[in-house]
C-alpha cells in the first residue's frame, strides 16, 4: 500500500511527484471548470508540465481552466480541442488535430463521462453511456497511441471508471437494452464503467511492448463536480435499492481535492509501474469483480468496440 489514501488531496500528489509532471505533456478529456478534469489540469500546472491539452464539448467551459493554468505556469503550453465523445466523426477530427499539433503524449486521462441520463443512441447506434464513456475514449485512445509511443516509454493511459461498475457487466448480447425497451439508467452507467475497466485490462496487455501502461480507477463520490446534474430525475428513486440489492458499500463523500487524488496517483506514481491494468480506489490498487477483470471479456469488448467504430487496431 502507498502512503496515499482516502484523505490524500490532488495537491499533495502533485507536490510529492512533481518530477513526474515537469516537462511532460498531458491530454485530458472533460476539462470543464469546476469538474474533475479541469481541476486536475489546474493542479498539474503547479509542477510546470510542458503542455496540457484539454478536450471538451465547449471551449467556454474550459476558458477559466486555461486562464488559471497560464497564471500558475506561464511556460506551460495550453491547448483546447473540441470533441463530442458520442460521435466517432468528432473524435476522429479531434484526434487528427492533436496528432498534427503535438509531438508526444506522456499521460492521457480519459476523464469525461455522462451518468444517469435518459435513453438515447449515438450516431453509431450505441446507448449513450457506453458511447460517451467507452466507445469515444476507445477510438480516441487508439488514434493517439503513436503519440503515446513517441514519449519513449513510460507513457500512461488513465480511464476514470466508478465503483458503480458493480451495477452491471458488459451485456454483449444486448448492450442497447432492446433498443431502450428494458433500459435502466444505472445499469447502463454500470455497464459503461465496467467497459472502462476491461478496456484498461486490454490496453495493458496490448501496449506492454511499447512501454505504455494503463490504469482505471474510482475517483470517489464527489458531489461538487456537476456530473450528477445530468441525471434524469426519474432515475434517482431506483439507485438506492440497486445499491442495496448489490450489497455495495456506500463510500464516504470526497471534496474535489480528494476526488482528484486517485486519478493523479494513477497518472504519476512510479510505485504502480509493475501494476499496469490495475483498478485503483482511494489511491491504491483494489480487486474488482471477475467480470471486470476477465481477459476474455476484455478481448470481446475490444472486438465489439472495433466493430462499432469500423476500424481494427492491432499491436
Amino acid at each position: 500500500m502507498s502512503s496515499f489514501d482516502f484523505s490524500t488531496t490532488g495537491s499533495q500528489v502533485v507536490a510529492t511527484l512533481s518530477e513526474r509532471v515537469f516537462g511532460k505533456t498531458f491530454v485530458i478529456t472533460g476539462a470543464s471548470y469546476g469538474g474533475l478534469g479541469g481541476h486536475i489540469a489546474i493542479l498539474l500546472a503547479a509542477a510546470k508540465p510542458a503542455e496540457i491539452v484539454l478536450l471538451g464539448r465547449s471551449e467556454d467551459k474550459a476558458y477559466l481552466v486555461m486562464k488559471e493554468i497560464r497564471e500558475i505556469s506561464p511556460s506551460t503550453i495550453v491547448r483546447f480541442f473540441k470533441i463530442d465523445l458520442m460521435s466517432c466523426a468528432s473524435v476522429r477530427a479531434a484526434a487528427a488535430e492533436i496528432n498534427s499539433s503535438i509531438s508526444k503524449i506522456d499521460v492521457l486521462i480519459n476523464n469525461a463521462g455522462v451518468m444517469g441520463v435518459k435513453f438515447s443512441l449515438t450516431p453509431e447506434n450505441v446507448e449513450s453511456h457506453l458511447g460517451a464513456n467507452h466507445i469515444g475514449h476507445f477510438l480516441l485512445t487508439n488514434l493517439l497511441v503513436p503519440k503515446l509511443e513517441a514519449s519513449g516509454g513510460g507513457a500512461r493511459i488513465i480511464n476514470v471508471s466508478s465503483a458503480m461498475y458493480q451495477f452491471s457487466p458488459v451485456m454483449f448480447d444486448d448492450y442497447n437494452f432492446s433498443n431502450g425497451k428494458t433500459y435502466n439508467a444505472w445499469t447502463a452507467y454500470g455497464q459503461s464503467k465496467t467497459a472502462n475497466i476491461l478496456f484498461t485490462v486490454a490496453l495493458a496487455k496490448k501496449l506492454e511492448k511499447m512501454g505504455v501502461k494503463s490504469y482505471s480507477l474510482h475517483p470517489g463520490v464527489i458531489q461538487a463536480t456537476g456530473l450528477s446534474s445530468g441525471v434524469d430525475p426519474a432515475a434517482w428513486s431506483i439507485v438506492g435499492p440497486m445499491v442495496e440489492s448489490k450489497m455495495m458499500k456506500v463510500p464516504k463523500e470526497k471534496n474535489i481535492e480528494q476526488g482528484c487524488a486517485t486519478t493523479l496517483v494513477a497518472a504519476l506514481d512510479p510505485a504502480l509501474d509493475d501494476q499496469s491494468g490495475s483498478f485503483l480506489d482511494d489511491c491504491n490498487p483494489q480487486q474488482v469483480l471477475e467480470y471486470a477483470s476477465d481477459t476474455s471479456n476484455a478481448d470481446n469488448l475490444w472486438a465489439l468496440s472495433e466493430k462499432i467504430v469500423g476500424e481494427e487496431f492491432c499491436y
